[in-house]
């Protein structure tokens, strides 16, 4: 059996995430760490993903692309595992967090991540004002309902730890790209715990 190969980078919070969920579980793969900037990496993830994006997990003939889909074929794969509950609410939980993250707080911090970091970071010139006063807007709007969530419990879904709480994930770049999350202490309180676990250290040693 073809030994899986998980296409990532410590700078793509998509692609924590899924580092996250393999390092928790234990899930047997090889880890190829790619460098977003290197033209001959890039070419490398646009032959398998054609979105030329990360995460990719790559099994033999097999290529899923997509943190979310990789993080549940990971779950699938791992008898006993509670990041994804099978019973149907609890897994309803789960997910509609993740669809959450992806479609509304994800999005938001990955433009001010764009305009405040990446510009700098490639040479693209400095961030734009209407678009950094846009995504701050939505970042204050979304971290509200997840502050105002995790006031009464500390994980995001079914009282545990889950899938879910791969939140974490997207504010690795808190610092770089200025996201105002200084007024949200029960955000901060669980950033501050997924970062405590093992599985996290792994990922950033």
């Amino acid at each position: 059996m073809t030994r899986p190969t998980l296409f990532a980078s410590t700078q793509s919070s998509n692609a924590v995430r899924a580092l996250l969920t393999a390092a928790h579980l234990g899930v047997d793969i090889d880890v190829k760490l790619v460098q977003l900037g290197s033209l001959e990496d890039r070419a490398a993830i646009a032959a398998v993903n054609p979105n030329g994006k990360i995460p990719v997990l790559v099994e033999g003939d097999f290529v899923l692309w997509e943190s979310n889909a990789i993080n549940q074929y990971f779950c699938d794969q791992c008898a006993g595992q509670t990041l994804l509950p099978s019973a149907p609410r609890a897994r309803a939980e789960v997910q509609r967090w993740l669809y959450w993250i992806t479609a509304h707080f994800g999005a938001v911090t990955g433009g001010l991540n764009f305009e405040r970091y990446v510009k700098r970071l490639t040479g693209r010139g400095e961030a734009h004002p209407h678009a950094v006063a846009g995504h701050e807007a939505g970042f204050h709007q979304f971290a509200r309902v997840i502050d105002d969530h995790l006031a009464s419990r500390e994980y995001l879904a079914n009282e545990a730890l889950s899938l879910a709480d791969s939140l974490a994930a997207v504010l690795i770049h808190t610092e770089n790209a200025l996201y105002p999350i200084a007024g949200y202490a029960h955000l901060l309180a669980h950033r501050g715990r997924i970062r405590g676990l093992p599985a996290w250290k792994k990922v950033f040693p």
